[in-house]
């Protein structure tokens, strides 16, 4: 075969079947993270609990628990009795953050014995893992977080560190929430710590509802382009909160259903959904990760 009639029949092979090279991977294919916390209580509010974790039997990606998982004392009969029954099952693949209900028994005592390797070493309660690209952070909002912290030194590396193109980070009190509990400082300087380094997402619970909030700078004013975008997701199942006072950069709130929140995770970005478990309230979208990253 002559060099011009190779080159005819690649040809006509690239036309054939184009490069899939640029191409992102169908949605089944993506990596997804599920997302909820403030979870079992038992007695007969443990039916809440017990319908998330029916929901997660049939949904596929790693959970991030976002805190409060056995209420109402984080005791090993709490997490036993409670967690167990209803979430156990789904251990293996969940990533925790401690909550404070968690660390009322021996500063999470239980909770570190409950989880073992999957809440991190150390029994510290902050630590990092890569999912399809992605740099996750659990950080511990029950512990020490100001600046000069070990954890927010801890932070400030692992972000240093591990450059990535899409990033999110995970724990249990909200800086910002329009919910019963409210917005509460604890947290700030990571915040601004995760906007220096382009983080994407920050996950949180506490306020038992769902929260999306615009997507925000290291002072909680809206940046479009570059600012870290908060959902509060304390839909796990145990019990519901009132929203209080409403935070103007606040986009969706519902407090009338349990679920997850699924992130559906790409190479530049990522889709959202909160699909309930109990009551009908949705919500969705899709954002690209920050060019500042």
């Amino acid at each position: 075969m002559t060099r011009l009639a190779l080159a005819t029949v690649i040809a006509l092979a690239a036309a054939m079947f184009p490069s899939r090279q640029n191409e992102q991977p169908a949605e089944a294919d993506r990596p997804v993270l599920l997302a909820a916390g403030d979870i079992a209580r038992c007695g007969n509010e443990l039916r809440g609990a017990m319908a998330t974790g029916r929901l997660l039997d049939r949904l596929q990606g790693t959970i991030l628990s976002l805190g409060d998982h056995a209420y109402t004392t984080g005791s090993a009969k709490d997490f036993q009795d409670c967690y167990e029954p209803v979430w156990g099952r789904h251990k293996g693949r969940t990533r925790p953050t401690p909550g404070n209900h968690d660390y009322f028994t021996d500063d999470g005592c239980a909770y570190y014995d409950y989880f073992g390797d999957n809440a991190g070493p150390s029994r510290r309660g902050y630590y990092s893992f890569e999912v399809g690209g992605w740099h996750i952070v659990s950080l511990n909002s029950s512990i020490d977080a100001d600046r000069a912290s070990p954890q927010m030194q801890w932070l400030r590396n692992d972000l240093k560190t591990h450059a990535s193109v899409c990033s999110l980070a995970f724990w249990h009190i909200p800086l910002y929430s329009s919910g019963d509990h409210g917005s509460n400082p604890k947290m700030r300087d990571a915040w601004e710590i995760l906007y220096e380094f382009g983080v994407d997402v920050a996950l949180a619970a506490h306020d038992h509802d769902y929260e999306r909030f615009a997507p925000l700078d290291a002072k909680g004013r809206p940046d479009a382009e570059r600012g870290v975008r908060g959902f509060v997701v304390g839909t796990g199942g145990g019990g519901v909160y009132r929203f209080d006072r409403l935070i103007p950069t606040s986009e969706v709130r519902n407090n009338q259903a349990y679920g997850i929140l699924k992130l559906t995770l790409s190479s530049s970005g990522y889709d959202w959904e909160f699909v309930p478990a109990v009551g009908t309230f949705r919500d969705s979208g899709s954002a690209t990760c920050s060019p500042m990253n």
